[in-house]
């Protein structure tokens, strides 16, 4: 009886060649925009103490109750896959002193995250974000800046008439505490009407309850108390200059009453890029502002004000939208053919033009072949060009070159010209 073949984990994906080629693209793109806002790089491990996420997130939350991944080690300690970055972040700036002292702080990150949901199109179990912290600025225009900087990413994508932005501001915690209670009072009413989770989140995490999928309860909550009656006038004005820096700089955004976000660290501004051009899963990058957190993990009260952006469901636009190069698609320039007794000097002339040409991404035909047959390997590669080498033009110092993706001639050029030439065309 033949073995079972072992699969991946149910909700874990691999990222296989020909996808992997996309992923590098957007990553590498991401990287340029926060290159351009002079942004450092953090990496933290994807393992953390459980209290940590427990303390930071909200024990009453969704994921703390229902889909961390958490386990005991060896000595018994509870430890936790992370299931968001900005945890993590905090944890790290404090414990190395990043931030001790209120200092300024633009960072960000990338890397799996965990959490244990039903698998659907574009969210996972181990799914991957980019994520974005900022310390010690207090001043909305830091809010601004991340926005702007989104937006920026969004057109450098090609992808910006497809999202839009919507903003809400969830005040001081004082303020959330007293519109909180006076939502309670109200949905008690009626709570037999709710859906079933909204039902239950009216005892752990009402806020929630506001940005509820479910139509009925939508509906019910038109009546609801409205949060901005409820603002200090503190948020009010940071808000309102918010607003008027975005308007300034030309970014369109719809104020949505009922955007809360989902971890109990939030505070103030709260913001999320979301289209309408992936179904029901239409968040593709989601933040704001936590300055309460630094202080809840045991640091200096610290303004902080972030986001992260899923990677799954942001390739997943690109491709249903069709705007990601053609060149991305493929990691070969140039396909070299052979024929005859001259693998030596090929790989010479490939060695030689790698040097002489740094971007160029060049692979050897290896294993034989007729000339039919190998350039039909050429073709599927996905190279631009296809280098053809006999032994006649080894005896020559030259080497021909077609093209694959159009109807050019091929032509024949020495070694030096050839290197020139491919320069010009990368």
């Amino acid at each position: 009886m033949a073995k079972a073949s072992i699969q991946a984990i149910r909700g874990m994906n691999d990222i296989l060649p020909g996808e992997s080629q996309v992923w590098r693209y957007f990553e590498s793109t991401v990287k340029s925009v926060l290159d351009g806002f002079g942004y450092q790089e953090i990496r933290t491990p994807v393992v953390e103490q459980t209290h940590l996420f427990k303390r930071s997130i909200g024990e009453v939350t969704d994921i703390v109750e229902k889909e961390m991944y958490t386990f005991d080690d060896r000595n018994g300690e509870s430890l936790t896959l992370r299931p968001e970055g900005t945890a993590s972040c905090v944890r790290a700036c404090e414990q190395h002193q990043l931030i001790a002292n209120n200092q300024r702080q633009r960072l960000w990150y990338m890397g799996p995250m965990f959490r244990y949901e039903r698998p659907q199109k574009g969210r996972y179990r181990q799914f991957h974000q980019i994520g974005v912290e900022t310390f010690g600025m207090a001043d909305p225009a830091i809010d601004a800046e991340l926005i702007v900087m989104t937006h920026q990413l969004w057109k450098k994508l090609g992808i910006r008439d497809k999202v839009e932005l919507e903003l809400n501001t969830i005040g001081s915690n004082e303020a959330r505490a007293n519109y909180k209670a006076a939502l309670v009072d109200y949905l008690s009413g009626v709570k037999d009407q709710l859906d079933e989770d909204s039902q239950r989140r009216l005892d752990t995490n009402p806020l929630r309850i506001l940005d509820s999928k479910d139509q009925n309860t939508q509906s019910l909550l038109n009546d609801a108390p409205n949060f901005h009656d409820y603002l200090d006038e503190e948020s009010e004005a940071h808000f309102a200059e918010l607003k008027a820096l975005l308007d300034e700089v030309g970014i369109e955004y719809k104020v949505n009453p009922r955007l809360v976000r989902g971890l109990d660290y939030y505070s103030k501004t709260v913001f999320e890029w979301i289209t309408s051009e992936l179904g029901a899963q239409g968040t593709v990058c989601a933040g704001g502002r936590y300055d309460g957190l630094v202080e809840q993990l045991g640091g200096k009260a610290t303004p902080a004000v972030g986001f992260a952006m899923g990677m799954e469901r942001l390739i997943l636009l690109l491709e249903s939208l069709n705007v990601i190069p053609d060149q991305v698609k493929s990691n070969i320039d140039v396909y070299l053919v052979s024929m005859g007794n001259v693998t030596t000097a090929a790989m010479a002339l490939a060695a030689q033009l790698r040097e002489a040409v740094p971007k160029l991404r060049l692979q050897m035909h290896i294993g034989g072949g007729n000339f039919k047959k190998q350039m039909k390997k050429a073709d599927e590669s996905g190279a631009r060009f296809a280098l053809i080498l006999g032994e006649d033009e080894v005896k020559a110092g030259q080497a021909s070159i077609k093209s694959l993706r159009d109807s050019a001639e091929q032509m024949t050029l020495n070694n030096d010209e050839l290197a020139n030439w491919l320069q010009q065309q990368l």
